[in-house]
């Protein structure tokens, strides 16, 4: 019985929600027709693809399975290359979307927060953001007023992962809110993703909060504003795909074509029409196991890519917050 119940209960994984728009479609078979509740706007920019994904009722939130709140996904395979051009376009349009989910007063504090384990790379994407904030709440109001119009009070924290500290993250960041009381929490993960192709070439940013660990299914306490008291910006790039997901997927492919190319009417082709989906999770099991559950994927620039990664977002939440910063002096505060 408890074989069956795994069977049935295989999902695939994704943290992004174009990503789950998509499996919508794909289930009902119409494409560009939304499910009730869901709202979506595509921007297609010279480097990127930008795409609003508004989830607006408790139906939304359900099709989806995610919570109600706006998704902006920033999509560009320039994110993975050294294209400096590219990059500026993205950290103004970064710092624009931002502006416009965060909707602060110039003077009110703000708490960024990088969530992940800096020892593990695909994971280190939050701690190596904080490396580059441009943090001013112990500077506020002891800098030259020319200056201290520039900048609004700025705080930062790597709170670690609690295999390191022995301390849930939810915990130490509840804790600092309460202590510094902060307007706003901006907080950065690494995501999971469904496709391959949007590895290291997407950032989503929300105003629904953050589940830490999530993206490698270790879900600790959330990160919003029911538990914090203040609203929660939520950042993450996909850094891992699943394998079972993976594996899905390339099955998935290979079936489709195998289809394509088979004689319809042929026994064959009724063998791979008639293929259920325990059955593909039944092939996946046997060939990830016994790391059905606990695989992940990631490529093999990922050193690089989290570098520039991390300087983008960055650079885009520097920009974001403090007023008199632009791209042509941020280089001067990194």
């Amino acid at each position: 019985m408890k074989e069956e119940d795994e069977k049935t209960t295989f999902q695939i994984r994704t943290d992004l929600a174009i990503e789950a728009r998509e499996m919508i479609e794909e289930k009902q078979e119409k494409v560009g027709v939304e499910p009730n509740g869901v709202q979506v706007e595509t921007e297609e920019g010279d480097f990127y693809t930008l795409t609003k994904v508004s989830i607006l009722n408790d139906e939304g939130s359900q099709s989806m399975g995610k919570p109600k709140g706006e998704y902006i996904t920033i999509e560009s395979q320039k994110l993975k290359e050294n294209a400096v051009e590219c990059h500026e376009v993205i950290i103004k349009l970064l710092a624009e979307q931002l502006r416009k989910l965060a909707q602060t007063k110039e003077h009110e504090c703000i708490l960024v927060a990088g969530l992940g384990n800096w020892n593990i790379t695909p994971d280190a994407l939050g701690p190596k953001v904080i490396s580059r904030i441009l943090v001013t709440r112990h500077l506020k109001g002891t800098l030259p007023e020319e200056i201290d119009k520039t900048v609004r009070p700025v705080a930062a924290i790597s709170p670690g992962v609690m295999g390191l500290t022995g301390v849930e993250t939810g915990e130490i960041i509840k804790g600092l809110v309460e202590k510094i009381n902060p307007s706003l929490l901006i907080a950065i993960d690494a995501l999971a993703a469904r496709r391959s192709s949007r590895i290291n070439a997407t950032i989503q940013m929300s105003d629904t909060g953050v589940a830490p660990g999530a993206g490698v299914g270790n879900k600790r306490m959330m990160l919003s504003k029911e538990t914090l008291g203040i609203p929660v910006i939520a950042i993450g790039v996909p850094t891992v795909v699943d394998a079972a997901t993976l594996v899905n997927d390339t099955m998935d492919r290979i079936l489709a074509s195998m289809i394509d190319q088979t004689e319809e009417g042929s026994s064959f082709y009724q063998m791979l029409q008639d293929l259920e989906e325990e059955e593909k999770y039944t092939m996946i099991t046997e060939i990830l196991d016994p790391y059905t559950e606990n695989m992940f994927v990631t490529p093999k620039e990922v050193d690089a890519v989290i570098d520039r990664l991390s300087n983008i977002i960055a650079n885009g939440i520097n920009i974001a917050l403090h007023p008199g910063i632009t791209m042509e002096d941020i280089s001067k505060y990194s």
